[in-house]
């Protein structure tokens, strides 16, 4: 019998649960998110909550918070490693930050992002770049870009039990063959991404995730399917939401994109900290003495 390990084990009575949200309707404090509860919540109508995350202060904050899902996300690629897409960003530096998030949370589903060019070539592949998710970082289920041509990665994965979730419409890491950044799905294309969430449902993904779709569409695309869909710049009928973080909570600098709502300014605030910081060691303010031995 396997024992449990720190990733998967319920806080006991002597532990300091995480605070609640109130309006989440996922597992009590003292449970830890899973796809069955994220199914749950679409099948009785109720929305669930989405975040990127990557490192562990922020982790705790979200999962305090009641943030259901946290997503390792290849956003990583700009936010964290200063790269121009998601391009470049691989394996190993989304791993160590996959394993931050996992070992931190305590009650979210951890998820992470295979990386352009880790599962694209073969199932197998991708099998191998995912397991490599579970079992060094930890994470609880893996995201892959793509719709139906990316079916018999799915099916490997789902087959191997590695919960996977699909991300069609826009997907960044075919920025080029797209065209850049454009809303997918109108029109006539509008047929060729319910084929593929349709396609991805089908070979096993337990979410979709669905990126700068038309609010009808992706309110049809929602209302077929049996499993959850997760919602960015797709409007208010998806089952869920989700946005990078740094972008949400204005710490992202420059042009943010047309779907972000920003609930806080965490870059005057960081700013304005630094300069009080760097004013109090230029004049000897600090360290004072109660900041002394």
């Amino acid at each position: 019998m396997a024992h449990p390990t720190e990733h998967d084990r319920t806080p006991n009575a002597s532990e300091e649960p995480a605070p609640y949200s109130a309006s989440a309707p996922l597992p009590s404090t003292t449970g830890r998110v899973r796809t069955h509860h994220l199914q749950q919540a679409k099948d009785q109508g109720r929305k669930f909550t989405m975040l990127t995350c990557y490192d562990a202060s922020t982790a705790t904050v979200f999962d305090t918070v009641g943030i259901d899902v946290l997503l390792v996300g290849d956003s990583a690629a700009g936010v964290v490693y200063g790269y121009r897409n998601s391009l470049p960003v691989t394996v190993e530096e989304l791993l160590p930050l996959a394993g931050a998030v996992a070992r931190t949370a305590r009650r979210a589903l951890v998820m992470a992002d295979l990386p352009f060019g880790s599962y694209q070539g073969s199932p197998e592949q991708a099998y191998a770049t995912a397991v490599r998710f579970m079992k060094e970082a930890q994470v609880a289920a893996v995201k892959l870009e793509g719709g139906a041509q990316m079916a018999p990665q799915i099916q490997r994965l789902v087959a191997g039990g590695i919960p996977v979730c699909a991300h069609i419409g826009f997907t960044p890491q075919h920025e080029h063959a797209l065209g850049g950044y454009r809303v997918q799905g109108r029109g006539a294309d509008a047929e060729q991404v319910l084929a593929d969430a349709h396609a991805v449902q089908d070979a096993g993904a337990f979410a979709v995730l669905l990126e700068m779709v038309p609010a009808d569409l992706a309110a049809q695309i929602t209302h077929e399917l049996n499993v959850p869909t997760i919602g960015i710049g797709a409007g208010t009928g998806t089952d869920a939401q989700v946005l990078v973080w740094q972008d949400a909570f204005g710490l992202t600098s420059g042009r943010l994109p047309h779907f972000v709502k920003q609930y806080a300014d965490l870059s005057t605030v960081l700013t304005q900290a630094a300069r009080a910081y760097a004013a109090d060691v230029h004049t000897g303010v600090f360290p004072g003495p109660e900041h002394t031995f």
